[in-house]
């Protein structure tokens, strides 16, 4: 009953104060709400990253030829190397225990042409294992099969941006478009995939049969790359492992370092998470700063507050009121503001994010419980910044609080 009168009392006293109430939640509210709004900006990021990996596949490892080094935010290919084969490939599946299929591949940028329209984009020879292995669907059309693959047959399946390109709304399937000046018959419409996590268009391609490729294209008898499909995410890490080691024996290497780069998917899902928690952790450290600097205004409004209420504290222990009634009462005020200023905390960050994600600027997540979490905080600061002022004002001498002016 006690706790209830002080309650309604104290919120009686800061509806008085409007302005110095409004003051002292400000940095309250701003540290709420940078809290729940970099959270859910940087969980939506998170998701669109590792969305953008798990479309390739999580048990998907990559092979690919030479060294390959982060430059600029992209994956380059530090030299050409003829040592990987589609032979390889072959081997990989045929030879380690732990995978399930691979598919060889080899791409290289080529200007394709349909009447009187011409682009550049990327041409990927591939074998038919590629489609399914790098979860790569034909919603119109379909993709070629492995014997339109052994016949080195002159078809193509058109990624979503290189048929809207070329053709706009108009139907592909059956008509011919000419790849460096040799004729293919398109026969699929691969379904959109968006950028990968590197920021290339994964809908920029042209898929053709690996042996028309090395044949007719590029004219070369080695490869690029080798998709590799583990059994399952679990068995990815020993599918790495057999596949250097298979590799190291056929390519001879002994002594010498890998003429090959090896990518875990599973690997790289691991190492977005942990960057992104890293990166929103470093954030949320900054915006925790600033519910720190309004618990230090809830310290300062409060001690004024003591300082200008001196009578009404001396008038109240002179008709009986304890200590602790005044205690608990400062209290009460420190937390009802902390309070207040993270529920609109809590509410701005929300509607922020969403109206963010709305407008199309980044996608987000709404984490409740970093909101909950950052309401508890502000709270508890409040009442850990509003402990002094309660004293203070709790160890007021009666006569002398009812001489203050």
């Amino acid at each position: 009953m006690r706790i209830r009168r002080n309650l309604l009392l104290s919120w009686e006293i800061l509806a008085a104060h409007k302005l110095r109430t409004l003051l002292s939640v400000m940095g309250i509210i701003i540290g709420v709400a940078a809290v729940v709004l970099i959270v859910s900006m940087g969980r939506g990021a998170e998701e669109r990253i590792l969305g953008r990996i798990r479309t390739m596949g999580t048990n998907l490892v990559i092979v690919r030829a030479g060294q390959v080094r982060l430059i600029a935010g992209r994956q380059r290919q530090m030299n050409t190397v003829r040592t990987l084969l589609p032979s390889d490939a072959w081997a990989i599946a045929e030879e380690c225990p732990s995978v399930a299929s691979a598919a060889a591949a080899i791409d290289r940028n080529m200007p394709v042409k349909w009447g009187a329209g011409s682009i550049v984009t990327r041409v990927v020879g591939m074998n038919e294992e590629g489609f399914r292995i790098r979860n790569i669907t034909t919603p119109s059309g379909h993709p070629f099969d492995s014997q339109e693959e052994r016949a080195a047959r002159r078809v193509a399946v058109l990624g979503h941006t290189v048929a809207r390109d070329l053709f706009g709304d108009a139907d592909p399937l059956g008509l011919q478009v000419r790849i460096r000046r040799v004729p293919f018959e398109v026969i699929g419409v691969a379904a959109p995939k968006g950028v990968d996590v590197n920021g290339r268009d994964q809908d920029d391609v042209i898929f053709v049969p690996l042996r028309t490729a090395m044949r007719r294209l590029f004219n070369v008898t080695y490869i690029q790359a080798i998709y590799v499909q583990a059994r399952d995410a679990q068995a990815s890490k020993l599918a790495e492992e057999e596949a250097r080691n298979l590799l190291r024996q056929r390519h001879r290497l002994r002594d010498k370092p890998d003429d090959f780069t090896i990518q875990n998917q599973v690997t790289l899902l691991e190492t977005e998470r942990e960057m992104s928690r890293s990166m929103a952790l470093l954030i949320s450290s900054v915006a925790a700063t600033s519910l720190l600097v309004g618990g230090i205004g809830i310290l300062a409004v409060m001690l004024i507050s003591v300082r200008q209420r001196r009578r009404e504290i001396g008038l109240r222990r002179a008709v009986g009121a304890l200590r602790r009634d005044i205690r608990n009462q400062f209290l009460a005020e420190a937390g009802l503001i902390a309070g207040a200023g993270g529920v609109l905390g809590v509410t701005l960050g929300v509607c922020a994010a969403l109206a963010m994600s709305g407008l199309g600027y980044w996608e987000a997540v709404i984490s409740w419980p970093a909101g909950a979490v950052a309401f508890v905080f502000s709270v508890s600061l409040g009442m850990v910044f509003g402990i002094y002022p309660a004293m203070r004002a709790a160890h007021l001498e009666p006569i002398q609080a009812l001489r203050a002016e």
